[in-house]
């Protein structure tokens, strides 16, 4: 949709359209469209991923130099071509850069040469992705290991790239970072044309055991296409939730695309989803890396917040937005006028949090300070859904809702990716841990006075120091808080090396074990998890009903050559994680985003929302559900909390369900939030209860009183709502 009939659009459904008649839209929504236009405009000349100056001044360069142009300028010129989707010039000017070089016409060093030939490899297997995965999807592409179905059939593609990682094998020795690269991509391309492992030579073959699967489990199909939500993108944040009261979790999309719209999908509740972004007023509303949702008006139903910037350095310096939800799924964009709207920063994480105990979300959003761009993170009190930023502030200031950043402690001046909240040391009131990239993290305690105190050192979480992704969960179900932290610092390389029994060093992420006094001790290994991982996107869930806490994690960087698979993680009863992720057939091979648990179609079990785009526009994929095919014979509980004086939606509540399963009582514990800092998961609990055979106990520590409330008469197998200080629950009809 062109950028004329996007605006009239969003004018048509300001002014109610064609369609239902729509109330006056507040002025903030009509200014942050506007905004939003003039700033897409603008990435469309400078954007270092969207931007098309850089690529127009390389060609233009690239011709006045003719015969004479550097290798660096065709390199340059040729990457330029492939991240904006042109695959054929890509090739043709890395094929005639290798021949250049090939002939001694050209000067480089060995790197340059190996790397020429390295990316030609790579322009050559992504026109396969292109022409077989995007144009001809099915349920096997792309996915680890590709066999059957999931293989090419125009072949082209991955035939040129085994001919040139084949040659870059040649060049470089056996402990080298490029050899294991090119021994990963080589094993992928033979994959897709069918001739793996046995076209693969011996020496750089990954074993087979690296994909047999781990467990019975089922495979779970990919239905986003069925379903109606295979939406075709850049990277972006998911929001799995009811927006509209019909008890049926609806899905909202971003794509981070200066010009990606926004995108809502209304949950038909027979599962297929109805797009009804123009319905929903949020036509114009566009960009955004990652989506935080809550309720921060307190007015009952779940808003979304959008962030923007991430990544982009001094061309990131954008708002975020504020989509205020009137409570039947129509959004009004209300940053401006609530005290958001009018900082520009680059950021892609966020958490809503109550972190003074009076009943509404406050918000602290994480600044993505570095070298080439100054900021920090902000805490904005809330006070009645208004967020005055005046980092100067006093503590508590009235009337309106100030930023409190500065003395409340939390500014970090790092650059932060991923941002959890919990209460680490169970004095009820929630701390706040940063993930930071380039920089140690940190774990921020509510002294319980409005101020935070940084205590990572001490709790043993300042590593791993290139983070990304982060949550608090009850790995274990002991009642205290767990911490996984990502670590950014690895690819396919070192993926290849470490099953081919290479050397190259990696660092696992962090699985911290939490005392509930504040301290932890990072179990990463005695879990078993000895994978290099390189985590984008993630959330947390459980999978297959058993009570213990899974995950999955979403893989891959901007690079074309991250092709490592997503993982799913099984929690085996809080001893192990057991990777299922090849049983499960989830391994999809596209850059993770977005993900979230959620049971779509109420059946009693988790399914798995992904976006998959990668960071160019010529890494384009389509979204991805898979849907849980169940089987595992164990007892759910789906649960809504509503909030009297805690907040409304229930955030930052604790659950613990005692169950009998056999002859035995157990807990399971549970901590209302979305997930994951790059997760969606909706706020309503979605609880696995194991072979239990009776719910004997249910309890909900509200966070504002701290009290706990003892439910009775909670069924299994059932959808409920428990609203705080009322007795019993509410059992809703689906």
């Amino acid at each position: 949709m062109n950028r004329t009939l996007l605006l009239s659009c969003a004018l048509a459904a300001a002014c109610g359209g064609n369609g239902p008649a729509v109330p006056e839209r507040p002025a903030s929504h009509t200014r942050m469209v506007a905004l939003l236009d003039q700033l897409a405009t603008q990435s469309e000349i400078d954007n270092p991923f969207f931007g098309q100056q850089r690529l127009t001044n390389l060609r233009a360069e690239l011709q006045a130099a003719g015969a004479k142009a550097p290798w660096r300028l065709r390199w340059e010129t040729a990457m330029a071509e492939l991240e904006q989707g042109h695959e054929r010039a890509a090739i043709d000017l890395l094929a005639a850069t290798r021949e250049a070089l090939v002939r001694g016409e050209l000067e480089t060093d060995h790197a340059g040469k190996i790397g020429t030939s390295f990316h030609l490899a790579m322009a050559y297997l992504r026109l396969g992705e292109t022409e077989n995965c995007c144009k001809l999807p099915n349920q096997e592409r792309c996915i680890l290991p590709i066999h059957g179905q999931g293989e090419h059939s125009a072949r082209e593609g991955s035939q040129r790239a085994v001919e040139y990682f084949a040659e870059v094998l040649r060049n470089t020795p056996p402990d080298d970072y490029w050899h294991y690269a090119a021994a990963w991509l080589l094993n992928i391309a033979h994959m897709t044309l069918g001739s793996w492992p046995d076209g693969v030579p011996a020496d750089v073959r990954l074993p087979a055991s690296a994909f047999a699967p781990e467990g019975p489990w089922t495979r779970w199909p990919n239905v986003a296409a069925k379903a109606g939500i295979d939406v075709n993108g850049t990277a972006g944040g998911i929001v799995v939730e009811d927006f509209d009261g019909d008890e049926w979790l609806d899905v909202v999309v971003s794509e981070w695309a200066p010009r990606g719209q926004l995108r809502f999908f209304h949950n038909r509740g027979d599962g297929t989803f109805e797009d009804r972004t123009e319905r929903a007023g949020l036509l114009g509303i566009t960009g955004g890396l990652n989506l935080v949702h809550a309720d921060h008006d307190n007015d009952g139903d779940i808003d979304v917040l959008v962030l923007r910037g991430g990544w982009w350095f001094e061309y990131g310096q954008l708002p975020c937005s504020l989509l205020q939800n009137r409570g039947d799924g129509f959004f009004d964009d209300v940053a401006l006028d609530a005290g958001l709207g009018e900082r520009r920063e680059p950021t892609q994480t966020a958490a809503f949090v109550d972190y003074d105990r009076d009943g509404d979300l406050d918000i602290y959003i994480g600044g993505s300070t570095s070298t080439r761009v100054k900021c920090r993170s902000h805490l904005y009190r809330n006070d009645g859904g208004k967020y005055v930023d005046t980092t100067e502030a006093q503590l508590f200031p009235a009337p309106g809702c100030l930023a409190v950043t500065e003395p409340s402690g939390v500014a970090n001046d790092r650059y932060c990716k991923g941002i959890t909240v919990g209460d680490v040391d169970g004095d009820l009131w929630p701390d706040l841990f940063v993930s930071n990239i380039g920089g140690d993290n940190r774990l921020y305690r509510n002294q319980a006075n409005g101020t935070f105190v940084d205590i990572a050192a001490q709790a043993g979480v300042m590593q791993p120091t290139k983070s990304f992704p982060t949550w608090f969960w009850d790995f274990d179900n002991d009642g205290a808080l767990d911490l996984f932290v990502a670590n950014y610092d690895t690819g396919v390389a070192h993926l290849a090396s470490h099953l081919l029994g290479g050397k190259l060093p990696f660092r696992t992420a962090a699985f911290y074990r939490g005392d509930g006094k504040g301290g932890f001790r990072d179990v990463a290994r005695e879990l078993g998890f000895v994978l290099p991982t390189m985590p984008m996107g993630c959330s947390v869930g459980d999978f297959d009903s058993d009570g213990w806490l899974d995950c999955y994690l979403g893989t891959g960087d901007p690079a074309y050559s991250s092709l490592m698979p997503n993982l799913l993680l099984r929690n085996d009863g809080g001893q192990r994680l057991q990777n299922v992720t090849m049983a499960a057939g989830v391994g999809h091979l596209q850059k993770g985003h977005g993900v979230a648990f959620a049971d779509h179609d109420h059946d009693g079990d988790q399914d798995l929302f992904e976006v998959v785009g990668g960071a160019f526009p010529g890494d384009a994929f389509r979204n991805v559900l898979f849907a849980n095919p169940g089987g595992h014979g164990n007892h759910w509980l789906t649960v809504r909390l509503v909030g009297a004086t805690s907040a409304r939606c229930g955030l930052g509540a604790r659950v613990c369900v005692t169950v009998r399963e056999n002859g035995k009582s157990r807990r399971i514990y549970r901590h209302v939030g979305p997930g994951a800092s790059f997760g969606g998961n909706p706020l309503r609990l979605e609880l696995g209860l194991g072979k239990a055979e009776a719910i004997e106990r249910f309890e909900v520590l509200w966070p504002r009183s701290g009290e706990t409330q003892v439910v009775e008469g909670v069924p299994m197998d059932a959808i409920v709502r428990v609203v705080e200080g009322k007795p019993g629950c509410e059992r809703i009809r689906h």
